[in-house]
């Protein structure tokens, strides 16, 4: 099971890597909006990533729902000392929860660029810092899990 967590939150940390680098040009931009070009590049890279690039982009679920199943499992059968385990699950869910439960949406909305200058950049901002904790926690999990025993 460790290997199947690894290679899961492996898989995702490559995502969000991929989109930190659309994300990261928010940094250093102060005001209420963001330039247009910034906006453009990152709106066209999430209408791409959540909208056009079925079915790979279902993919990412799957390796989602796969690492949680492996995570639960390696609980269950205490695979690893339960308290790395068990903050390993936890840190998971965190992650999964945000993604599932507001980046993904606000992805969408960027992708879409149908709204105000001012929302988008708002939007824009959020999805980074999710991204970012989500990066973290995740990358947290994988060292958690590579630990020796």
């Amino acid at each position: 099971m460790k290997t199947l967590v690894c290679s899961g939150t492996s898989f995702l940390l490559a995502v969000l890597w991929f989109d930190l680098m659309f994300d990261t040009q928010v940094l250093g931009k102060s005001g209420a909006t963001l330039p247009e070009e910034t906006l453009d590049s990152i709106s066209r890279y999430y209408s791409r990533v959540t909208t056009t690039a079925r079915p790979m982009n279902r993919l990412v679920g799957l390796a989602m729902l796969g690492t949680l199943i492996a995570l639960v499992v390696q609980v269950q059968k205490n695979q690893i000392p339960s308290s790395r385990a068990i903050i390993s699950l936890i840190l998971a869910v965190l992650a999964i929860s945000i993604a599932l439960g507001r980046t993904l949406r606000n992805a969408i909305r960027l992708g879409r660029q149908d709204e105000d200058l001012v929302t988008q950049s708002r939007i824009a901002r959020l999805v980074l810092r999710d991204h970012l904790f989500c990066f973290v926690a995740l990358g947290s999990l994988l060292m958690l899990q590579l630990m020796p025993l």
